[in-house]
């Protein structure tokens, strides 16, 4: 199978251009073969890079107030005719889809934001929207807090394919749950840090003994549109390149195969196969041979936390 990861920069905050980016590139993944594609962490419609430099943790602060109604009014409901068309470029060009984005919860919910990764499935749509299960340091300030109702691999031909948001592929038991899921690949998602993104990818690989597709975004303050609130604060703090990318595909043995080039926009590929999972196994099976159930219990909540 041929996957990719799309190192790309968004249409910061707002959604219709980006899910039109998005649809694009599944095009041009799939003339060019791919069958699975991956968008790096909140890609639609941003990630909430400000609140880190401009004091987002004042209370009440009006300013921070404004930039979070801009953020929200970004974000993305699950039923939104943005994703339908994405599922439907999806479907047409035979290609599935991990997407990072910034999901607006829906009735009760509408004003919360969650980090989440939709799997899209070509003959099924959307079969999947895991929600970041902890939000990172200063991401608690925007986002809320996920839940393990669709912390599942899904089935896609011969493969059982999963995926984590940024640090929660730090995360043991969320590791180990979706390895309990049978996985072969796993789809890790940045926002686009190298440093951060460059070791992990290679732990999660050789420990579940999967092949790991690590995506990582692109983004500079020329890509902030002059109306968001704190654009002219963070020009004149010298803000420039805010991410830059990290991408790479790594196998079973932990060897990366393909990395992307840092700052610069574009898609990599490989062709990945199950044989290289089952050799990576004779030695070692994490929920397999290699596991003690009589020693350890794995439990996991799937439903979903809150207000739909």
């Amino acid at each position: 199978m041929k996957v990719a990861a799309a190192q790309l920069r968004p249409v910061w905050l707002d959604k219709r251009a980006t899910a039109a980016k998005v649809i694009d590139t599944i095009h041009a993944a799939a003339a060019d073969g791919v069958e699975l594609l991956a968008f790096s962490e909140t890609y639609l419609a941003g990630y909430p890079f400000w609140i880190c430099r401009t004091n987002g943790a004042a209370f009440e602060d009006p300013r921070q107030q404004r930039a979070y109604a801009q953020y929200l009014e970004a974000a993305v409901e699950i039923d939104s005719p943005l994703l339908a068309d994405i599922a439907a470029a999806a479907r047409d060009c035979k290609v599935a889809v991990w997407l990072g984005m910034s999901e607006r919860g829906r009735k009760a919910g509408r004003g919360s934001v969650y980090c989440t990764l939709v799997t899209i499935l070509p003959d099924k749509g959307i079969v999947g929207a895991h929600r970041k299960l902890m939000p990172t340091h200063d991401e608690r300030l925007c986002w809320g807090m996920g839940d393990a109702k669709d912390l599942r691999a899904h089935d896609f031909g011969d493969w059982r394919v999963g995926g984590l948001n940024c640090w929660e592929n730090l995360m043991p038991l969320a590791r180990a749950a979706l390895y309990a899921e049978g996985e072969d690949l796993h789809v890790n998602v940045w926002p686009g840090n190298p440093e951060v993104s460059s070791d992990c990818p290679r732990v999660v690989a050789i420990e579940g003994r999967v092949w790991s597709l690590a995506v990582s975004g692109l983004m500079s303050i020329e890509d902030v549109a002059d109306d968001f609130e704190f654009k002219k604060d963070l020009v004149e703090a010298g803000v420039g390149t805010i991410f830059r990318g990290g991408s790479r595909i790594v196998d079973p043995q932990g060897n990366t195969v393909v990395r992307a080039e840092d700052g610069v926009e574009g898609i990599i590929s490989y062709e990945i196969s199950l044989a290289a999972v089952r050799a990576a196994r004779m030695s070692f099976d994490p929920t397999g041979h290699y596991a003690r159930d009589d020693v350890f219990r794995l439990s996991v909540e799937r439903r979903r936390a809150g207000v739909e």
